[in-house]
């Protein structure tokens, strides 16, 4: 899987808020406001994205000790 530009993710942000989960044909229709990703791929990040936002969460992600 290619690596994701910049621009492709502030794309893919925008077009999660414009394509949201009663759209049909989601994942192809993010794909192609992306652009050189496939539905497959946008989907795959998108979980990935949720993963990470899930580990955010208060006690998921420790935080470092900046005391001197």
């Amino acid at each position: 899987m290619a690596a994701w530009t910049p621009q492709q993710n502030r794309l893919f942000e925008r077009a999660l808020a414009v394509y949201n989960r009663d759209t049909p044909d989601r994942w192809q229709n993010i794909a192609t406001a992306v652009g050189g990703k496939t539905a497959e791929e946008v989907r795959r990040h998108y979980e990935v994205l949720v993963e990470d936002i899930r580990r955010m969460e208060p006690g998921n992600v420790p935080f470092p000790n900046f005391r001197r």
